[in-house]
């Protein structure tokens, strides 16, 4: 059946599938500002957490990957939600920091937690707007009847790919890794998804080195003096790219699932920077008290910044709660996504150190 678009992007409805459970994990070793005052100077570093707000994120060590932090959440969630690995039919592995080019984490991750030789397993390269993506495909593989229970891991380690010396991306990134646990539910059961992307702006946030294209890094004025193994940000143009873009998939999300502001609990950005989330928040005129923000403690996340965000700030009423909550992924790519889903009460929402 073709789906619904707009000018925002493709409108599609799912039913029939729940999240049933969320871990987050993150590494033990927290990095505080003042560490980046040794290369970038005292003075610096407090004029760029003015404006991203993060004061502490934690940062995997050089044998630790995201697929590592990956597997931890998933045999915390699997234990806990006292699922026999057996009974996992696929699993999705999103990430822009996988363990290598080839072969693909998910097969990893598949053998690692024991899940069954018939299980789907695959990856998908998406950052920012990587978890709304997830859970179309997930509750999508549910509704078809190909699955019926789906496991999404999502996760990045952008520490290991930021150029210490970078005032634009130095401070900004934390790693985690996370696991959701999708099943079949009542067939009443809806959420609502809007993705859309723009490749026009997939060189303002790329990691030019490292690959199978020769990009001529030097012939370009803005990667000057920058490692181009590292990934590079024009923040200028993604901060623009944002303030166009996110607003209306808000309004939009919400007329989609025919449901007003008053109607969510909670609005879940990635967290991609808080000066930027709190003008979102603004501009899409909803209150602050309902959208949360944890990138002052964990910084930003990449594609594990939304499924985070729920284990740390929406915990406690995510286990007693049905709460209506919608999703805003966007960034790297261009891309963007949306969810509008009833999520809770569940057995499950933890975070976990490695």
């Amino acid at each position: 059946m073709q789906t619904p678009s707009s000018a925002i992007g493709r409108e599609i409805k799912t039913t029939g599938a729940r999240i049933a459970g969320v871990v987050a994990c993150v590494p033990a070793k927290q990095v505080g500002n003042d560490f980046f005052a040794q290369t970038l100077g005292a003075g610096p570093v407090d004029d760029i957490v003015k404006m991203i707000g993060v004061h502490s994120r934690r940062w995997a060590d050089a044998h630790t990957t995201t697929l590592d932090l990956c597997r931890h959440a998933g045999q915390v969630l699997l234990q806990s939600l006292q699922w026999e690995p057996a009974s996992v039919d696929a699993l999705i592995f999103v990430s822009q920091t996988p363990d290598y080019r080839l072969p693909a984490s998910a097969c990893v991750l598949q053998t690692e937690l024991d899940l069954p030789l018939a299980c789907i397993a695959f990856d998908v390269n998406l950052g920012c707007s990587g978890y709304p993506y997830a859970l179309w495909l997930g509750m999508s593989m549910i509704q078809t009847g190909a699955a019926r229970r789906v496991l999404l891991a999502i996760g990045d380690t952008p520490s290991k790919i930021v150029d210490l010396n970078d005032r634009a991306t130095a401070l900004l990134f934390g790693d985690a890794g996370t696991v959701t646990a999708l099943e079949a539910a009542a067939a009443d059961k809806e959420a609502h998804f809007i993705m859309g992307s723009d490749g026009r702006g997939a060189m303002n946030l790329v990691i030019p080195a490292g690959a199978y294209r020769a990009y001529d890094h030097a012939a370009d004025a803005r990667m000057a003096g920058k490692d181009p193994a590292c990934v590079f940000m024009d923040g200028e143009e993604v901060f623009n790219f944002t303030l166009q873009s996110v607003p209306p998939l808000v309004n939009r999300t919400l007329a989609f699932a025919d449901k007003p502001s008053a109607a969510y609990d909670a609005f879940l950005f990635h967290q991609a920077n808080q000066l930027m989330i709190k003008h979102l928040a603004k501009k899409a005129k909803l209150p602050a008290e309902r959208v949360p923000i944890n990138i002052n403690r964990y910084g930003n996340t990449s594609s594990a910044s939304i499924p985070l965000l729920m284990c740390t700030d929406l915990k406690e009423r995510l286990q007693t709660e049905n709460l209506q909550l919608a999703m805003f992924g966007f960034g790297v790519g261009y891309s963007w996504a949306s969810a509008s889903l009833a999520v809770g009460p569940l057995q499950v929402v933890e975070t976990v150190e490695l």
